[in-house]
């Protein structure tokens, strides 16, 4: 099972509806929609894994 990026949930990846590549890394999606959002603006969803705290947000 791997993790959606975008929503975080677990995803099959034979099953995945979607799936995209992205810098030679492959990843798979619940639904078109997180497949989207991820193309859409990739960073957004990997840099909140890689760093573990929130861009762009004040405390």
């Amino acid at each position: 099972m791997v993790k959606d990026p975008v929503c975080g949930m677990m995803v099959d990846p034979e099953k995945a509806p979607a799936k995209t590549e992205y810098k030679g890394q492959t990843y798979y999606f619940c639904a078109p929609g997180c497949k989207a959002a991820f193309e859409k603006d990739p960073e957004k969803y990997l840099g909140k894994e890689q760093h573990g705290h929130h861009m762009g947000h004040g405390h």
